[in-house]
């Protein structure tokens, strides 16, 4: 199943749970996005894959563990959250807005592009 979450329920969440507990971020946004600014939280893994790559790349993603896609505005990494729910992902979900609602919402320190 995919599930929003948005940016203010997604820094709870960080802030709530150990590291170990915390989720993978999988940016699947293209390079020249990554190289403008990309959303990174201490003690939280981060894997980029742009969303094309996802299919040839499942095997970097382990199905157990808990999945936040994001992208510029949410579309995109919506896509990959239903991909993968398709795929036997249990927890995976999609930050609502992408990198620019945290940006605005979260971090305002996030360059916006």
């Amino acid at each position: 199943m995919a599930w929003q979450l948005p940016p203010t329920e997604f820094q709870a969440w960080l802030a709530e749970v150990a590291p170990e507990g915390r989720p993978l971020l999988l940016d699947v946004r293209e390079d020249w996005e990554v190289a403008q600014v990309a959303l990174r939280h201490e003690g939280t893994d981060w894997l980029h894959i742009p969303m094309n790559d996802v299919p040839a790349r499942l095997g970097e993603l382990e199905a157990s563990r808990a999945v936040v896609c994001y992208c510029h505005h949410g579309v995109r990494s919506l896509q990959v959250v239903a991909f993968l729910s398709a795929r036997g992902f249990d927890s995976v979900y999609n930050l609502a807005g992408g990198i620019d609602a945290w940006s605005l919402q979260v971090d305002p320190s996030l360059p916006r592009y």
